[in-house]
């Protein structure tokens, strides 16, 4: 499956951005899909998932209640909501595809398929 990242911007704190992920090729229900962020001089980190059969969501503590996954599978498209932009949230967004079971917390190498990733600037 080919991954394609978009939405990414110069965003004031406390701003909203929608992230879009349009995927191609395979089958993109059988997949789970998920979001990674690298921030500059840091290493790459999960952000949220969601599982391609039940819909269950993942998290990572630091974007909780901030931050929505969610798919259409109509449209081969994956999103992730963020309200509530913070400086912190500065960083490359990447969006992955998993096709076989992920673990808890879902961690990169578990992601066979990579989009390019999209960049989030948030001004202070």
């Amino acid at each position: 499956v080919q991954l394609q990242a978009s939405g990414g911007g110069l965003v004031q704190a406390g701003g909203s951005l929608r992230l879009s992920c349009a995927a191609s090729g395979r089958t993109f229900t059988s997949y789970t899909m998920g979001w990674f962020r690298q921030a500059p001089g840091k290493e790459r980190e999960f952000v949220a998932a969601i599982m391609w059969n039940s819909g269950t969501t993942y998290y990572a503590d630091s974007v909780k209640g901030r931050f929505t996954i969610s798919r259409d599978n109509a449209k081969n498209t994956v999103y992730l909501q963020i309200y509530s932009l913070k400086p912190e949230d500065t960083a490359v967004y990447y969006c992955a595809a998993a096709a076989y079971r992920i673990g808890v917390p879902p961690m990169s190498y578990d992601f066979q398929n990579w989009g390019q990733g999209t960049l989030v600037t948030v001004s202070s």
